[in-house]
């Protein structure tokens, strides 16, 4: 038995440390680490409630709007606000965006880089890897870059700057949109349609949305050479890497679901949870917070009732992350769970040829298929939104109140807790969608989903930053400063 500390990760936001025991080639247990703490929920203590509109979103620059969103649902709850229906889809829209956007950072920018790797110059399509997704010199990269920037105008018109922006407030969003500002988020909606359907996929949204499973994906594969269409390309590399082999988390999944769609479609995500085969309603009474290992104090608590002390000497600690767990058990989140959830035929297909679980491939194609959701439904949300009627509702805060605030950001399900007294916080806990994915083990020792995902990886002679380890921990697109918020 060997040990092997990988990291830091390049192209993860925050730090990251992963200690490998390999036994015989391969990895037999790993213990993941967030060697950095940030405390923003005691910086939130003692506040103004309305502050935390201000200070949480700062948790990441990256997803920021989501960690907005979330203050923002959890005030309105406390303060009993409902947004109007063109609140809402603003809000839908600015949310979608981001997400959006964040897919495609993760698949050009921060995933595909690693298969430019030297390690891979044996492969017969390395040459073309390198030449589309070199880091900063990819010709794909790049084009993914220009048409991120154009597309990232969405939050723009309809807020006024990306990130940490204010426009979301707990009755609604702080701007309205008149019929010149629709025309242009009709056309930046349509340039990046068409940069999707050009360049990364190769063909209709519409088609890769209606995959109905793996023979069907497969066959769209065929259809066409490897090379069209850089999500065909990746599948290519994929299939001849292993990469549905590999990675597999744990067999449940949990999503807080989101975006209401007035068109009679209900929520576009779901929410509830998948285990055992089963979908169950969405419960979070059972969610606890467990610190056995852990550089906090306390016991384990649900986050209404959770604290956040850190304690650098606690003992058996690895990681500043907690360890959540529902009814003991850990949960995957993120875009495979969301689809899971959600009941799309491909997902639940990919998981059921995977003993139930998610896998490095199948992670990345759930981020896609979310490309294909997420853009015709930004298209109707334009189109729902009525003239000269108000975006915003206010309201006063109650004295003493409490509210959360639950919203799918693109890794996955992220939760606010928060109760105010005389109009200052006087609790706030967040979690985090890679706390879940990324925790370390519990009090029964269980290990967190990457633990559990990277058990079984072959590990080459020599390698100190073994590839494979580093494609499953990518896989998830962990964000690490809101990890440890």
């Amino acid at each position: 038995m060997s040990e092997l500390i990988v990291g830091p990760f390049s192209r993860v936001e925050g730090n990251l440390e992963v200690k490998l025991a390999i036994d015989d080639g391969r990895v037999a247990e790993a213990f993941v680490t967030a060697p950095l703490y940030r405390g923003f929920e005691q910086i939130m203590l003692g506040r103004p409630a309305q502050d935390a509109l201000v200070i949480a979103p700062r948790i990441c620059g990256i997803c920021s709007v989501s960690q907005s969103l979330a203050v923002a649902k959890a005030l309105g709850q406390a303060m009993g606000l409902a947004p109007p229906h063109n609140g809402e889809m603003a809000a839908n829209l600015i949310h979608a965006c981001e997400n959006a956007a964040d897919h495609l950072t993760h698949f050009y920018l921060f995933f595909l880089p690693d298969f430019a790797r030297s390690a891979y110059e044996g492969r017969d399509w390395h040459a073309e890897a390198f030449k589309r997704f070199r880091a900063q010199s990819g010709t794909a990269g790049r084009a993914a870059q220009k048409a991120r920037l154009a597309f990232l105008h969405v939050i723009g018109i309809l807020a006024g700057k990306w990130p940490h922006n204010l426009a979301l407030q707990p009755g609604g969003t702080t701007k309205s949109v008149d019929l010149g500002e629709r025309m242009r988020l009709r056309t930046v909606l349509a340039n990046f349609r068409q940069f999707l359907e050009t360049q990364l996929f190769a063909d209709s949204l519409e088609r890769i949305l209606g995959l109905d499973g793996p023979a069907a994906l497969a066959a769209w594969i065929a259809e066409r050479p490897a090379g069209e269409g850089d999500f065909r390309f990746f599948l290519h590399m994929a299939d001849d890497l292993g990469l549905d082999d590999c990675g597999r988390g744990p067999p449940r999944f949990l999503s807080h679901g989101g975006f209401s769609d007035p068109t009679g479609r209900g929520r576009l995500f779901a929410d509830g949870l998948w285990r055992n085969g089963l979908l169950e309603g969405l419960d979070l009474t059972g969610v606890r917070e467990d610190l056995s290992h852990s550089w906090m104090s306390g016991g384990s608590l649900h986050p209404k009732q959770g604290m956040t002390l850190p304690d650098a000497d606690s003992s058996d600690a690895y990681s500043w992350c907690k360890a959540p767990r529902l009814s003991g058990e850990t949960m995957e989140v993120g875009a495979f769970a969301r689809q899971m959830v959600s009941a799309h035929p491909l997902i639940r297909g990919l998981a059921a040829a995977a003993d139930g679980r998610a896998t490095v491939r199948s992670r990345v194609i759930a981020r896609a298929l979310e490309l294909a959701v997420l853009i015709p439904a930004m298209e109707r949300w334009v189109g729902s939104l009525i003239a000269h009627e108000d975006y915003c509702t206010n309201g006063a805060m109650p004295d003493r109140t409490h509210g959360t605030g639950l919203v799918e950001a693109a890794r996955g399900s992220l939760g606010h807790w928060l109760s105010v007294e005389k109009g200052r916080i006087n609790h706030y806990q967040i979690v985090a969608p890679t706390t879940w994915n990324f925790s370390p083990r519990d009090s029964a020792g269980r290990p967190g989903p990457l633990e559990e995902a990277l058990i079984g990886t072959i590990v080459e002679p020599g390698e100190d930053y073994p590839l494979m380890v580093q494609h499953i921990v990518r896989s998830f697109d962990p964000c690490m400063g809101c990890t440890v918020h």
